[in-house]
């Protein structure tokens, strides 16, 4: 089938989601199937209110340039479509002559790929529908990891470990909240930062296993004991035993699809409150890392960036070849003692709506750290991190 095609962004931006993008754009200029490349601003809502840019017109040296930049080249929304959505939608692809749609996201933007889909089928638009992975979050089915996931990590990692060196020089207890909602491996990826035995964090929770503030404090008072001081990396969406996370205690203000907001820093702040009045500690400070995780300038994972721009370009791949009317991409981990992997095509219906969670065996029987498993999972996702150094005369005198 030859025809136009049409792609946009959606959702949390991220550090390699352009690396995506213009994967995809390279593809399809290298394609005989596909005429005119355009880019829809804002996502979906771009298409209702035709918003496009020539993607085909953009010189190499440019598109190069824009997939090293973070964030959502394109510009991102929020927006779940109903079937009338996309009926009216179709008449703009339709005037447009669009038969490739690529919709760069998370789980919700698979959901989205999927009711468009659906419902093309259903009027008998021929329209190739294909999702391509991102979230920083990690936390989409059937992949071994995310675009966006590896470099947002590496952030986390790189800025607990400045933290715990922080921490060190004065000490005290120091608190890090880290996006995830329901998913820990953002948080987990803290636990990268250590490079000695007595670095921190020296704590992690995250939202897979119930938090108690008594348990919290008994674990905040055992590592004052051990090492004079505390790091601790808390997700975002820690819960309680009765499921209800922590932080809608503390706050009201909802998100675009009517989640209680957990990025406000009330979580971190009393946090840091309980520490101070139960324990004494004079020195307790808090931080919430927000948004600045998404697209930090300048620290992106070579290995994400890289798997991000393959996404893009197996994504046009499967839509051309034949084989696939809709799909999402998907990520691999090949077995052997060399980091691998292979890219595969999904239903879109196997990973919209529902998300993963950390697997039991990354998580120490605590509930307050993460296994070796872990780090040799993350490692090669995250690559190398920067080498710090301490005096060999201050080495166990702290």
């Amino acid at each position: 089938m030859t025809g136009n095609m049409l792609i946009a962004q959606s959702g949390g931006p991220s550090m390699v989601i352009n690396q995506s993008l213009v994967g995809a754009v390279l593809a399809a200029k290298a394609s005989t199937k596909i005429v005119e490349i355009y880019g829809a601003l804002h996502g979906i809502q771009g298409i209702f209110d035709e918003r496009f840019i020539d993607l085909r017109a953009e010189p190499e040296e440019v598109l190069l340039r824009v997939a090293q930049t973070p964030s959502s080249a394109l510009g991102s929304v929020r927006r779940k479509p109903t079937p009338d959505d996309c009926r009216a939608l179709f008449a703009i692809l339709a005037k447009r002559d669009i038969r490739y749609f690529f919709y760069i996201g998370g789980n919700d933007s698979a959901e989205t790929a999927n009711i468009i889909a659906e419902e093309a089928e259903r009027q008998g638009y021929d329209l190739r529908c294909f999702h391509i992975p991102k979230t920083i979050d990690n936390d989409l089915l059937c992949n071994d990891h995310t675009p966006g996931y590896g470099s947002a990590a590496r952030f986390v990692a790189c800025a607990v470990r400045g933290d715990d060196l922080d921490n060190r020089a004065l000490g005290g207890v120091k608190i890090d909240v880290i996006m995830g909602r329901n998913a820990g491996f953002l948080t987990a990826a803290a636990a990268l930062a250590r490079q000695d035995p007595d670095d921190g964090p020296h704590l992690i929770y995250l939202p897979e296993r119930p938090f108690t503030v008594d348990r919290f404090v008994a674990d905040v008072a055992e590592c004052m004991n051990k090492y004079k001081r505390c790091v601790v990396a808390v997700s975002e969406g820690i819960r309680g035993p009765d499921g209800r996370a922590i932080a809608e205690s503390f706050s009201t203000e909802t998100d675009a699809h009517g989640n209680i907001q957990l990025t406000s820093g009330a979580l971190g702040e009393n946090l840091a409150a309980v520490i101070r009045e139960r324990l004494k500690v004079k020195r307790v400070r808090a931080d919430t890392f927000g948004f600045i995780q998404r697209c930090f300038v300048g620290i992106a994972s070579e290995t994400d960036a890289r798997e991000a721009r393959l996404v893009g370009s197996e994504a046009v791949k499967a839509a051309t070849g034949g084989r696939f009317r809709s799909g999402t991409v998907t990520i691999t981990r090949l077995p052997g003692a060399s980091y691998q992997v292979d890219y595969g095509i999904a239903p879109l219906a196997a990973v919209a709506k529902h998300t993963r969670e950390m697997p039991e065996r990354y998580i120490n029987a605590d509930g307050n750290n993460v296994t070796g498993l872990f780090l040799d999972y993350a490692r090669p996702i995250v690559g190398p991190l920067p080498v710090t150094a301490r005096f060999n005369q201050l080495r166990g005198r702290e």
